[in-house]
């Protein structure tokens, strides 16, 4: 048991079991009871010795089982903590447990618990805290600069299951990181839904590059519910990619630059395949003097599914500013994309915001130029395809960067 304080605990309870039936605002809404809870796993003392498909769908998600180029692991399957480790050179400049212990550990952790999401947000967010099991729990030292990324794998195992997860990140002051998180589901999942609470503190001078790839499967839904919140001089950059089918997501992550000179990025790849439905978006709220945004999304709309990309910027300081791109590619007849700007210049009339959106085919002129070089026509499109799905925008290691390059191509293959 935790040892938030019992006051706080009532209370959190109470604002929870006034939501666990609220819809969310975007999404198809999901009737949680028919999910099941997943049976306990146990712990291994190396992520290799993990059994060979799931080595196999967390490689699929980015993770590096060797854990040579990591500063730490986490990994979690079902409900079961199952791996967690510093590299030895890293002792010292971070740690890495379960949400569960961290509260133990630290009763000061309270006044994170449920700080940059509210718990009664909707159904999933009081699910989480009516239904607490782990999550991971990341703290970077105060000057600490961790020059290798930090993993986390969040992985289902059973069919027709839940995951439920509340993760807590704290970059202390003059601090910086970057985490990845690989989630994904093992072959014999088909159905089955996530639901992953996520609140990240960047603090005054600290940075963070969080990036999160996702591997699902076309009966599976997912709920990520995020808050950030931002101090001076703080930098918190967001890459999302998702190249696999999914029965439905739905996240809306927020941003907020408490801070002087705080900056959030906001990058985004996706490709819909199959029947998916996914509405992804972020949301900026520029509260701090000087504190600037950016939210760029690529998308590729194939077979019949439905992109929403969403985007909203709020301006609550007038020396602010934020931008919008928002870019889709229809590859079907069949599939459908929305993009759904938004800005609110909240009594700060002299804060600068602007969007720029665009969706439409490739342009057959591209195509035709690319054939008279050589190229077949599925050649041209999967080469265009790939400078739209921009990787270098993502910012990451070169060895991440060419490992989600090689998951567009497959996925551009695949959907030819």
């Amino acid at each position: 048991m935790s040892v938030i304080s019992i006051s706080r605990r009532e209370e959190l309870k109470r604002l929870a079991e006034s939501a666990k039936d609220k819809k969310a605002l975007y999404g198809e809404d999901i009737d949680l009871s028919v999910f099941e809870e997943p049976e306990e796993k146990e712990s291994v003392d190396e992520i290799s010795k993990l059994p060979p498909e799931i080595q196999n769908i967390a490689v699929s998600s980015g993770i590096d089982i060797t854990e040579k180029d990591r500063a730490g692991s986490f990994v979690q399957l079902d409900h079961s903590v199952i791996y967690q480790k510093i590299q030895s050179a890293y002792k010292g400049q971070l740690e890495i447990m379960s949400t569960t212990d961290a509260l133990e550990k630290y009763p000061e952790l309270e006044e994170y618990w449920w700080k940059a999401v509210r718990v009664d947000q909707d159904k999933y967010t009081a699910y989480a805290e009516l239904h607490p099991v782990h999550g991971y729990f990341i703290r970077v030292f105060p000057g600490q600069k961790v020059d290798r990324a930090i993993q986390a794998c969040l992985l289902l195992q059973e069919n027709a299951k839940m995951q439920n997860v509340h993760n807590i990140v704290i970059i202390e002051e003059g601090a910086s990181a970057q985490l990845i998180t690989g989630c994904s589901i093992a072959p014999k999942v088909k159905e089955g839904i996530h639901i992953g609470i996520s609140e990240f503190y960047v603090k005054r001078g600290a940075k963070l590059v969080f990036t999160m790839i996702h591997n699902w499967a076309e009966g599976f839904h997912v709920r990520p519910r995020t808050g950030i919140i931002v101090e001076d001089n703080g930098v918190y950059i967001n890459n999302y990619v998702l190249l696999k089918p999914v029965k439905s997501i739905q996240s809306f992550p927020t941003a907020i630059l408490e801070g002087e000179n705080s900056k959030a990025v906001f990058n985004s790849l996706i490709y819909g395949l199959k029947d998916s439905v996914i509405d992804i978006g972020s949301r900026i709220i520029l509260r701090g003097k000087n504190s600037a945004g950016e939210a760029i999304s690529r998308a590729i709309v194939a077979d019949r599914s439905k992109i929403y990309a969403r985007g909203t910027l709020i301006a609550q300081n007038d020396d602010s500013r934020a931008h919008l791109d928002c870019r889709g590619i229809l590859f079907s007849d069949e599939g459908m994309m929305y993009a759904i700007p938004e800005l609110v210049a909240d009594k700060s009339p002299k804060s600068i915001l602007s969007h720029e959106a665009a969706i439409g085919p490739i342009a057959e002129e591209e195509i035709e130029y690319l054939m008279t070089r050589g190229l077949s026509k599925e050649e041209a499109v999967s080469l265009i395809t790939q400078g739209f799905m921009d990787v270098k925008i993502l910012g990451l290691p070169k060895h991440l960067e060419d490992y989600i390059r090689r998951m567009i191509e497959l996925t551009q293959k695949e959907s030819m």
